[in-house]
């Protein structure tokens, strides 16, 4: 496993936007992890999320790229910090565009904040986890229909590797069928789980054999095939 990927789990960690435990989901599933990307609220901890989304970009992606998108409200910041992550690590421009939930009908007016689209733009659009994909079907057709560009991938922070709205397939994976391009994530629970098991961190060792096997039962329930 690369060096940032080690660091972004611990980084994770650090900053409680991983906890595990007993959580109830939105989806009434009981799960043994929980995460949580609200809870990156400091400059520094922003600083270090959008590097991290560049390294990963990079590697999965390559640099032809020009937009990074963010679907509101969540994929604003991550956009904006991901090209500053992108500017610093690689020397690329790239501009930040996100939408916006209510269309805005004085001054620049239109859906769209940030950077106007143009017809040859190559975007590589960010999400913090993608658990049904409802957020990429509302966008993708907006940013598509805004100008004739290109969607070179979806990268967000954590594949939950659970099965999606067909119940097969992971959410991401669902979202690369149904639009056609390719989805990475900085890290997947399986990295994760490996990662820590029985690993100190902060001081403490956050998946023990218990917690391992509570991990396993949950995917041996809701994992993607």
């Amino acid at each position: 496993m690369q060096d940032y990927k080690q660091e972004f789990i611990e980084f994770m960690v650090e900053s409680q936007v991983l906890k595990f435990g007993e959580f109830t989901l939105k989806s009434g599933r009981k799960s043994p992890f929980f995460m949580n990307a609200g809870a990156y609220v400091t400059g520094d901890q922003l600083h270090r999320l959008g590097l991290y989304y560049a390294q990963a970009i990079h590697e999965a992606f390559g640099d032809d790229f020009d937009v990074v998108f963010g679907p509101a409200y969540k994929g604003i910041p991550l956009s904006v910090i991901t090209a500053m992550g992108y500017n610093e690590l690689y020397g690329k421009q790239v501009k930040y565009c996100s939408n916006r939930k209510e269309a805005k009908d004085h001054g620049e007016g239109g859906n769209l904040l940030g950077y106007v689209l143009q017809d040859g733009d190559r975007v590589v659009m960010v999400e913090d986890v993608t658990t049904s994909g409802k957020s990429i079907e509302e966008t993708y057709p907006l940013i598509t229909a805004a100008a004739n560009i290109t969607v070179c991938g979806l990268m967000v922070s954590l594949n939950r590797m659970e099965v999606g709205k067909g119940g097969v397939k992971c959410a991401l994976d669902e979202v690369s069928d149904l639009h056609g391009f390719p989805t990475a994530s900085i890290v997947d629970m399986t990295e994760v789980t490996e990662y820590l098991h029985n690993r100190e961190c902060q001081g403490r060792v956050v998946i023990d054999d218990a917690c391992k096997a509570a991990i396993d039962a949950y995917y041996e329930q809701y994992g993607a095939k």
